[in-house]
Formats: C-alpha cells, structure tokens, sequence
C-alpha cells in the first residue's frame, strides 16, 4: 500500500480504528472534504480573476505608475495561476474519472490547492497594494500589502501548522 505524505500512516491507522474506514472510505471522505474547501474559494477566485482582467479597460488605470502597473501584471498572473490550479481538480476528476486512481486524485488536488491558496494569497496582496496605493499612495500601498501578506501567512499557513502539531 501507498503511503501519502500528507496523511501519515499513524493517521490511516487511526482512521480504520477510530472510523472503521477502508482505505478507499477515507479516500472518498477525503475527496469531498477537498471539494467542499475548493467550492469556497473558487467563485471568489474566479470573480478576483475576473475583475483584474476589466482594470487596464477602465479611465483611471492609466494612474497607476510603472511600477504598479507591475504589480498589477504579477497581481493578474498569480490570479489567473490560482483559478488553473483550484478548478484543475475537476479536470484531474474528469480525466482519472472511473479508472481506479482515487488515491492519485486526491494526492493531487491536495497539491493543486495548497499552490492555488498560495498564488491568491498573493493575488490578494497584490490587489491590496494596488488599491491603497491608488487611493492613498505608494508607501500605504506597501504597508497594506504587508499587512495583508503577513495576515494570509499567518492565518492561511502558520496558525494551520501550529494546530496541526500542537493540537492548540
């Protein structure tokens, strides 16, 4: 038997006691668990997505110096990499559909979502020093963006971690 590095064997073992699951009960619970955490986040990916690709058509883009127009081009492309990866999940469920590759499935959408909670965390940052930027300039911009990076760090990735081996 595979071991999946993101679910010790120490946990499967305790699923089959604790649950009483086979292997392919707790993939399957795994599978939708995944897919009720993708349905969260991808309409507001996609809209995200689909705002920044209208800015460069409205009056006021043209305010924004070179440099943040930079930034709105890395904003755009950590977005767009974001919806790929957190809808990719249903394509990787379309093409393994019905071939026997369950634990594949979920091994990789886990994967696909933790790259694409990455890629809009940085989506977000970057919309955050745009938009403060714009209305408030360039060093509120920069701090709004600090601000927001260090909170998706914090609460997207530290705090998991620290429940995750400190049971806090």
């Amino acid at each position: 038997m595979d071991v999946d590095v993101d679910h010790p064997e120490d946990d499967q073992q305790w699923d089959r006691r604790k649950r009483g699951e086979t292997e392919t009960e707790r993939l399957d619970r795994n599978w939708t668990s995944l897919l009720q955490e993708l349905r969260v986040v991808q309409t507001g990916v996609q809209l995200l997505t689909g705002f920044l690709l209208t800015l460069p058509f409205q009056q006021r883009f043209d305010v924004l110096s070179p440099p943040l127009r930079i930034v709105y081009l890395i904003t755009v492309g950590c977005s767009v990499g974001a919806t790929v990866l957190l809808v990719a999940p249903v394509g990787i469920h379309r093409l393994l559909f019905r071939r026997h590759h369950l634990q594949v499935l979920v091994s990789a959408a886990h994967r696909c979502a933790y790259a694409g909670l990455a890629l809009l965390g940085s989506a977000l940052t970057g919309v955050t020093v745009i938009v403060f930027a714009a209305v408030a300039g360039r060093a509120a911009g920069l701090i709004a963006g600090a601000c927001a990076l260090v909170l998706f760090a914090f609460f997207w990735w530290v705090l998991p971690l620290l429940l995750r081996t400190h049971g806090m």
